[in-house]
C-alpha cells in the first residue's frame, strides 16, 4: 500500500498488565486505571497523542462519554493546561464517530458513519493532512490492527492485573513488528510507550 498523503494512522489506549482496556465490571469499569490517569507521565502522554493529529476517530460510546466531559474542561481556566489543551483539540478537531444507531452527530465538526473502519481510514488517508488518531476506541483499533492500517500505537501500561475485562490483542491478529520510539515511567509504575509499525 502506497501512502500518497503521508497521513499516519495512530491509536492510543490504556492497558493493565494483563492486557485489559477495562475491568471485569464491563466497558465502564476503569477502577484499575483511576489512580494513574492524572499522573505527570499520563498527562504528558496525552499531549503527545494529539499534537500531530487533525482527525479523531471514535466509537459511539467513547464519543458520548468524551463529548459529555471534555468540552467543559476546554472552558475551565483552572484545569491542568495539558487537560485543557487536549480538550480544546478534541472540540476543534474533525471527528468521525462510528455508530450503527446514531443518525446525526450531536457535536460540532463531527460526521457519523456506519461503515467498516478500514474503508473509512483508507479514504481519509487520501485527503487532508495531519495524523488520524483512533482515540481510545478498541472497537476501532482491533479491525485496524487486523487490516494492518495502524502506523503508531500510543500505549499507557498501568501496574495492575484486572483479572477480567476485554483485551486489546486478541488471538488471530496478523503478525506484525513494531519499534519502540518512546518510553517513560512514572512514579506509580505507569509506563508510557510509543510504538511505530515496522514495514
Amino acid at each position: 500500500m502506497i501512502d500518497l498523503t503521508g497521513r499516519k494512522v495512530t491509536a492510543n489506549l490504556s492497558l493493565t498488565l494483563d492486557g485489559r482496556y477495562n475491568g471485569p465490571g464491563g466497558p465502564g469499569d476503569f477502577s484499575a486505571f483511576a489512580p494513574y490517569v492524572t499522573s505527570e507521565v499520563a498527562r504528558e502522554h496525552m499531549t503527545r497523542i494529539w499534537e500531530s493529529a487533525t482527525t479523531a476517530l471514535l466509537g459511539r460510546i467513547n464519543a458520548e462519554g468524551f463529548m459529555g466531559y471534555w468540552p467543559s474542561v476546554a472552558e475551565d481556566g483552572n484545569a491542568d493546561p495539558r487537560d485543557r489543551g487536549y480538550a480544546k483539540w478534541l472540540v476543534g478537531a474533525e471527528k468521525v464517530v462510528f455508530s450503527t444507531t446514531l443518525t446525526e452527530a450531536p457535536w460540532e465538526r463531527t460526521r457519523v458513519v456506519n461503515a467498516p473502519v478500514a474503508d473509512v481510514v483508507a479514504e481519509l488517508k487520501t485527503t487532508g493532512e495531519g495524523d488520524i488518531l483512533v482515540n481510545s476506541s478498541a472497537s476501532l483499533i482491533k479491525p485496524l490492527l487486523s487490516a494492518d492500517l495502524l502506523d503508531r500505537l500510543y500505549l499507557m501500561i498501568f501496574p495492575e492485573i484486572a483479572g477480567g475485562g476485554q483485551r486489546l490483542f486478541d488471538d488471530g491478529l496478523p503478525a506484525s513488528k513494531w519499534k519502540l520510539t518512546h518510553q517513560e515511567t512514572g512514579e506509580l509504575g505507569e509506563i508510557a510507550l510509543v510504538y511505530d509499525r515496522v514495514r
